[in-house]
């Protein structure tokens, strides 16, 4: 269902639907151009099951910030994914247009992040790629949404 916000209003989304991302992660619902009529930005909720990982991906021509709510993740990123960062609840992350990332969960913990990106059909901009030689041990790691 299309929403589209006129002068003066505002639009509420209730939570309860989700869907699974082409990075491999579930995302509820939030605001986006199909939920909200948004013109310049999408906001949801990401979750990633303990023992899983998303995958690589990039979000081309799109900016993207993450505030962890709960869990501790560690995002692979850059150029071949070399890089490694560790995002723990309270972390906020900044993800520039067109980097190459992978966040994988290895902890007990359900990874629960808000996420904001200057892309309101949401899944348009992402770019699956495939992990690099490098990464060969997280194959063990199940996608977290198949």
């Amino acid at each position: 269902a299309s929403a589209v916000a006129r002068s003066g209003e505002v639009i509420v989304i209730r939570s309860g639907s989700s869907y699974d991302g082409k990075q491999g992660m579930s995302l509820a619902t939030g605001v986006g151009s199909r939920s909200a009529g948004a013109q310049a930005l999408c906001l949801h909720l990401v979750t990633i099951p303990p023992g899983t990982r998303g995958v690589p991906h990039v979000h081309e021509g799109h900016e993207s910030a993450i505030y962890t709510v709960s869990g501790e993740t560690e995002v692979w990123h850059g150029e071949g994914l070399m890089q490694r960062a560790v995002v723990r609840a309270g972390d906020f992350m900044y993800v520039p247009p067109g980097i190459p990332h992978l966040p994988v969960n290895r902890s007990d913990v359900m990874t629960v992040a808000v996420v904001a990106r200057t892309d309101p059909q949401e899944q348009e901009s992402v770019v699956t790629m495939s992990l690099p030689p490098h990464l060969a041990e997280l194959d063990d790691l199940a996608v977290a949404t198949p």
